[in-house]
């Protein structure tokens, strides 16, 4: 009796030893379950269960760790030592699920359901300008155009002196009207009716010498200052050296005129012609002074205004010159017409000769000593 009960003992010892060796991996761990043993319905004695101990597997660091946390473990099946679909029960494995198209589209529909599901940031007043701000302005753009800056630093020039000289010359101009009044009114009346008598009017301007040479001296001041503005607006020259241009300029009228004078009395001694020598003075300097006094506005313009502006008023100034010299030699031809009897051919000679080509030759040195040659 005794030899039967150790054969049924180790009976499922022995099949449990067989199915551990012959598997290629280990078995997951199982939790065993205590075994019945069929036995003798005689014998009344309970039997020992041995407990299966679980296979330990090291991993690829060489840390062991149980086969239940290598691979997932599988639900644990019953052990029946009477019948063979026991055994096979306990070998089989779970098979794997078949994933199918249907599934993944199932996920994926899942996946945007709870996608939607989340609420999403909503966007405030300040994140929509922002938005706008950045689409719309230029300079927060990344791919912003790059400007230069074209604007040229200005250069400071200090033409406060300007300001002086021309409220000098306004003066003067004011203190001669106001001092000499009917002085005045006799130039004027001169210079507008060219049919009075020569000899009434020099004798009624002769009276005054002294406001005769201020106007004379005015002219000079007042036809320097025009030539120094004429070079300054067209750039001959620059601001800073008006200290050494306007006073040469000065003394250059006053040398031109005074060697031009006495040219013209030395010429009248000369050939025996002083009264015709008086006449044509007297009608030169008479066009000159009302030149002068004439020049004021002009200088007061292109003095102060503004660069675009000086263009116009200047060609103005120069037709107006032109004019005022075209009427002076058309008087002067009236003059001497009176006292020597000569053609109109020898007249234009001696105004080209003596007149234009002066002018012409003083106005190219002074161009070519201020630009250098150019």
């Amino acid at each position: 009796m005794r030899r039967w009960l150790l054969f049924l003992f180790i009976l499922p010892c022995l099949r449990l030893a067989a199915q551990t060796d012959s598997s290629a991996k280990p078995a997951p761990a199982v939790q065993s379950a205590p075994v019945k043993v069929q036995s003798d319905p005689r014998d009344t004695t309970v039997k020992p269960v041995k407990k299966k101990v679980p296979v330990i597997k090291k991993d690829s660091a060489g840390v062991s760790a149980p086969a239940s946390v290598l691979k997932p473990a599988t639900p644990a099946v019953p052990v029946s030592t009477t019948t063979a679909p026991a055994a096979t029960a306990q070998n089989a494995v779970p098979a794997a699920p078949v994933v199918t198209a249907d599934s993944t589209a199932k996920a994926a529909a899942d996946s945007r359901q709870q996608q939607a599901a989340v609420p999403l940031r909503q966007e405030t007043a300040y994140d929509l300008y922002l938005k706008k701000l950045a689409a719309t302005n230029i300079f927060l753009k990344s791919d912003k155009p790059t400007r230069l800056d074209v604007n040229k630093v200005r250069v400071y020039e200090d033409l406060d002196w300007l300001v002086y000289v021309m409220a000098g010359v306004v003066l003067l101009l004011g203190i001669i009207r106001l001092s000499y009044l009917k002085y005045f009114s006799d130039l004027f009346r001169a210079f507008m009716n060219p049919t009075l008598s020569q000899r009434q009017l020099k004798d009624q301007l002769s009276q005054s010498p002294f406001p005769n040479f201020l106007l004379n001296g005015f002219f000079v001041i007042s036809l320097a200052l025009y030539l120094y503005l004429l070079m300054y607006r067209q750039q001959y020259i620059p601001a800073n050296t008006a200290w050494m241009a306007i006073p040469g300029l000065v003394l250059l009228v006053a040398v031109v005129y005074s060697v031009k004078y006495v040219m013209l009395r030395f010429c009248g001694w000369l050939f025996g012609s002083s009264e015709l020598a008086d006449a044509y003075i007297f009608v030169l300097y008479l066009i000159n002074k009302i030149l002068g006094i004439l020049l004021v506005p002009f200088l007061v313009i292109l003095a102060f205004c503004k660069p675009e502006w000086s263009k116009p008023f200047m060609y103005m100034s120069v037709a107006f010159i032109v004019l005022l010299v075209a009427y002076r030699y058309i008087r002067s031809y009236s003059v001497v017409k009176q006292y020597l009897s000569f053609s109109r051919l020898h007249f234009f000679l001696y105004l080209c000769a003596f007149e234009v080509a002066p002018v012409l030759i003083i106005t190219k040195v002074l161009l070519v000593a201020l630009t250098g040659g150019l």
